[in-house]
């Protein structure tokens, strides 16, 4: 797959297309604002859950969207197949992995991310609040559905019909069931291990570390969720950028599995 993230000094800013992904789960319309307050030269912006979810589906909190959907938000944000397209969120974030996801996902072959976020990002471009509106495109999308997991995929290995390892990218206390902030239903998917994502936080990027290379091989087909499909994405991307190739998001995640099948609680580790 290829390099993930890349440092402000390894872009290369000329030619580019920046895209904005910067979200608070918090405060739904912070990261609009942000944008419109500043974001870089020509960038456009992807809302998480406008963009980037199909929050009409009941199948989790911030549900896979379709590819119909998908197609419709990277050609009206003018993007085509050639651009090299460049991803930032507000720094050791899960936005930009998600959005990065969806973009990789639809086929597009040129796709990273500042790591280290606008604060990095800033060091290299002055930021504008100029908003460039682009003519739509016409692409002819080549669908990368092997990077995706759905619901029937996770049950197959639960039980037992496949073999790879589904790892839960929750903070350890939700994951064994002692605490559920955002779900009805406390736990996790039978046969996960854990991998808290807020461990691949070094100040404000996100790297891989020999924890995460002792949890999971590279020849290991992988499976990454969370409650909702946002903060596995970085544990997926960082995955990917560190060279592990069989990997899978389950974009409903925890909240999507709920709504047909039961958990466990403990830990498998």
């Amino acid at each position: 797959m290829g390099k993930v993230f890349k440092t402000v000094e390894e872009i290369q800013v000329d030619n580019v297309r920046f895209v904005d992904a910067r979200y608070d789960l918090q405060n739904k319309e912070s990261g609009k604002q942000a944008f419109e307050a500043g974001h870089a030269p020509g960038a456009v912006y992807l809302d998480l859950e406008q963009d980037l979810s199909d929050m009409t589906s009941e199948n989790g909190r911030h549900p896979m969207p379709s590819k119909e959907k998908l197609t419709s938000v990277f050609q009206e944000l003018g993007l085509r197949y050639e651009d090299q397209i460049v991803v930032y969120d507000q720094g050791a974030s899960p936005f930009a992995p998600r959005a990065w996801w969806m973009l990789t996902y639809a086929g597009f072959p040129n796709v990273v991310i500042v790591n280290g976020g606008v604060a990095a990002l800033e060091n290299k471009v002055t930021f504008t609040k100029d908003i460039v509106k682009y003519a739509p495109t016409t692409i002819d999308f080549n669908w990368q559905d092997h990077l995706y997991a759905p619901r029937e995929a996770v049950k197959a290995i639960v039980d037992g019909e496949q073999t790879a390892t589904l790892l839960d990218a929750r903070a350890a206390a939700r994951y064994r069931g002692e605490v559920e902030p955002l779900d009805k239903v406390a736990g996790h998917i039978p046969t996960a291990k854990n991998f808290d994502w807020e461990q691949l936080k070094v100040e404000n990027t996100l790297q891989a570390n020999d924890a995460l290379r002792a949890k999971v091989a590279q020849d290991e087909h992988i499976v990454v969720y969370c409650g909702s499909g946002v903060t596995a994405s970085p544990l997926y991307a960082v995955l990917a950028d560190e060279g592990y190739e069989n990997i899978q998001l389950y974009t409903g995640s925890f909240s999507d599995w709920i709504t047909e099948y039961d958990v466990e609680t403990g830990t498998n580790e």
